[in-house]
């Protein structure tokens, strides 16, 4: 178990945490993040803990590591989970059909016909549903006003999966792999299973026996909430009440509604929907490192940490695979990194990147309030650069 991770001083050799200080200083002081929580945990014991920068720029309130940030796809490993647990529990089967839930979701593909999608599809990103924000402005999900769970503030899941249905699929069920909206498909289909809402089906199963108070759907208190910050050319700027990514940046057309998670009409987003903090999401992994228990069968972790796509590539992620919650690395040189080959890993576009390394026995979540540069830029990699020298 993990109790009393986060009690204890932590136990690092302080070239690694001279390394990881320097990466963070080193962005703060560039200008490339407002504020970040970085926690790194071997063997079970904390090996480096920082909170550094600000959670709110404006109001000069800083960072400090009970600061709750907006999980955006954080979101995704919990929620998958939660589902796992239903298996576990014979209220689902992965190769249930969607309809047995959601009998109104009968999206198409191109050529009019209607395939089957299973609760495994949803669970891979290969049920032919994509995001909005990787198709062109004119694509079928922007003209039907899709939301990817970021924003929308108010809308059911109802209306948000009746827009998802009107467009066609990119591609078969099964036949190819992407990122997409099929978590927020697979959120009210656990509604329907498990009879209770999403919030409460991952309060339940997921954070409260891991004492993970601070996390869930539920809205954060204001006062320990992190402003969300999007990268600009001239430094970070500060999301307003709607935020578009504009098209000379990555993610171009992405759009976010910071406050979204206030609005009690907003559908819980299994893909984006969660808040928490760095320290529940690091308790949360280590969880599945060490097998599971309480939440989660062994054998249920394996089947998270092994290929759940053989024979499918994912085009942006060379040298990596996808399990059920996260990707896995399978050559880590051809994806660039200096992790283990079976390292677990995944992010938040709101500004998040995480990693476990089974094989080193670590746990990694570094948490900033600063969009993508958090998730996938400079500061990802020389945070991952710095740790990995550190553990030589």
């Amino acid at each position: 178990m993990t109790t009393g991770l986060l009690d204890a001083a932590p136990t690092a050799d302080p070239a690694l945490s001279r390394g990881i200080d320097a990466a963070i200083d080193r962005a703060l002081a560039e200008k490339r993040i407002v504020g970040t929580v970085v926690l790194a945990a071997q063997d079970g014991r904390l090996v480096y803990r920082r909170a550094a920068g600000l959670a709110d720029r404006e109001a000069g309130r800083p960072v400090r590591e009970d600061t709750v940030f907006l999980y955006a796809s954080l979101t995704k490993p919990m929620v998958t989970a939660a589902a796992l647990r239903l298996v576990e529990e014979g209220r689902i089967a992965l190769a249930d059909p969607v309809t047995k839930f959601l009998p109104d979701f009968r999206p198409k593909l191109a050529d009019d016909s209607e395939p089957m999608i299973t609760i495994r599809h949803l669970l891979t990103h290969t049920s032919g549903l994509i995001y909005s924000f990787a198709e062109p402005p004119d694509g079928p999900y922007h003209r039907a006003g899709v939301s990817d769970g970021l924003d929308a503030p108010g809308r059911s899941f109802a209306e948000n999966l009746r827009r998802i249905a009107s467009a066609p699929l990119a591609f078969a069920p099964g036949s190819a792999w992407s990122y997409s909206v099929a978590l927020d498909v697979l959120g009210a289909a656990l509604e329907r299973a498990g009879g209770e809402s999403l919030g409460d089906l991952v309060r339940r199963r997921i954070t409260e026996p891991l004492g993970l108070n601070d996390t869930g759907f539920a809205p954060p208190d204001r006062s320990r909430l992190a402003a969300a910050y999007a990268d600009d050319d001239a430094g970070p700027v500060r999301m307003g009440e709607t935020h578009v990514i504009p098209a000379t940046r990555p993610f171009a057309g992405l759009s976010f509604a910071p406050g979204r998670i206030f609005d009690p009409a907003s559908y819980p987003s299994g893909g984006a929907g969660m808040a928490g903090t760095a320290g529940d999401f690091l308790v949360f992994l280590e969880t599945l490192r060490r097998g599971g228990a309480p939440i989660l069968r062994p054998e249920t972790v394996q089947a998270m940490a092994t290929s759940q796509i053989p024979g499918l590539a994912m085009p942006e992620s060379p040298g990596t695979t996808f399990g059920y919650g996260f990707a896995l690395v399978t050559d880590p040189a051809v994806a660039g990194v200096p992790m283990t080959a079976g390292t677990w890993r995944w992010g938040g576009v709101y500004g998040h990147s995480w990693f476990v390394d089974p094989a080193k026995r670590l746990s990694v979540v570094g948490l900033t309030n600063t969009a993508p540069e958090g998730m996938n830029g400079r500061f990802v990699a020389e945070m991952r650069a710095a740790i990995y020298a550190g553990l030589e």
